[in-house]
């Protein structure tokens, strides 16, 4: 591992500081960035998304994706812990701790919109981040692809009336526009990009000696995709800056029942990996796809449902506040735990 990557919690801490510094320094800064968006999607936050997982791209080998039908039950349990799982207990938690534990604390009406914000989140599984940590956990590349792919398929038929069942109402507006933007910026196009690089670098270095191979180019851009991944923190804590320092309390309050989600998911769908017998670099991406959210759609729903200042938005941003240091976390954890799994 290179310096980047053994010390990825610690930049990662750095540029959550350097961005609620900035973000309050200035603002304005901030907020002309914000600005840069279309259907709810920051253009500059897609382009360091896109230098986080063009690499990862890269080193899918289409040769291989026909080997995937052979171990479905990673595709199984990706189905399982998204749709029929995560989006329920996520509900749950939240009433539990907004509509009980809380109630003293928070005011009917905003609880309502924090539990919406939470079940918004727990209805949009990841679609981009997850390469990310597919990478960190030494995942299958191929098979990470295609878990993605149909989730994304699921999603676009699965997101509007689980999410109206869940929040009781029937008339949700599903911003297809974000939906289907996103799904491109972060799937597509770089899948494309990774696609045309392998097949000129494959029959580049197979016509000549001397030119670069895959491993080779991958190399080189591992260092872009983790800045591209501290970027988009960076940013990311930069657009809530002054909410994070005006409202410490509730954010605090909202992340205590996301992280006990998000680590109860895990657990869950570490354990059915472990049962299942799935291979480490099938069922970590796995998990990671079950735990992770898809806080662009999340919160793109809740302004356009709720309002921008909205209890229901705020607790969107706060799952994006907590994703990557949890998640971090449990790349540790799985990293360190991979003796539990076949290595095949």
């Amino acid at each position: 591992m290179g310096i980047f990557e053994r010390y990825l919690t610690l930049w990662v801490a750095l540029c959550i500081a350097a961005g609620v510094l900035l973000g309050n320094l200035v603002p304005q800064a901030f907020a002309l960035i914000a600005t840069l968006e279309y259907a709810h999607v920051n253009l500059v936050v897609a382009v360091f998304i896109w230098i986080m997982i063009y690499p990862m791209m890269v080193q899918i080998d289409f040769s291989a994706i026909k080997e995937v039908g052979r171990q479905p039950k990673g595709l199984l349990l990706t189905l399982v812990i998204n749709w029929l799982i995560k989006p329920f207990s996520m509900a749950l938690i939240g009433w539990v701790f907004f509509r009980v534990l809380f109630a003293d604390w928070v005011d009917p009406h905003s609880a309502g919109e924090y539990i919406a914000g939470m079940i918004l989140l727990g209805v949009a599984p990841c679609t981009a981040m997850v390469f990310v940590w597919s990478q960190l956990t030494k995942g299958d590349p191929n098979y990470t692809l295609v878990q993605v792919s149909v989730n994304d398929v699921v999603m676009i038929f699965a997101f509007a009336p689980l999410t109206a069942f869940l929040l009781g109402v029937t008339d949700i507006q599903v911003p297809w526009k974000t939906l289907l933007l996103s799904v491109v910026l972060y799937v597509l196009l770089p899948l494309l990009a990774g696609i045309l690089t392998r097949h000129l670098l494959e029959r580049h270095s197979s016509s000549a000696s001397d030119g670069m191979d895959v491993q080779e180019l991958l190399q080189r851009l591992k260092p872009w995709s983790v800045l591209g991944l501290l970027a988009t923190v960076i940013l990311l804590f930069g657009f809530q800056a002054e909410t994070i320092i005006a409202q410490p309390h509730t954010i605090g309050l909202i992340a205590i029942p996301l992280l006990l989600q998000t680590y109860g998911i895990f657990a869950i769908a570490y354990a059915a990996a472990y049962w299942l017998k799935l291979p480490y670099r099938i069922a970590a991406p796995a998990c990671m796809i079950g735990t992770s959210n898809f806080f662009e759609l999340a919160v793109a729903v809740a302004i356009s449902l709720f309002g921008l200042h909205s209890g229901a938005a705020l607790a969107t941003v706060v799952g994006v506040l907590v994703e990557v240091p949890v998640m971090l976390s449990l790349v540790y954890f799985a990293n360190k735990t991979q003796h539990w799994f076949v290595q095949n």
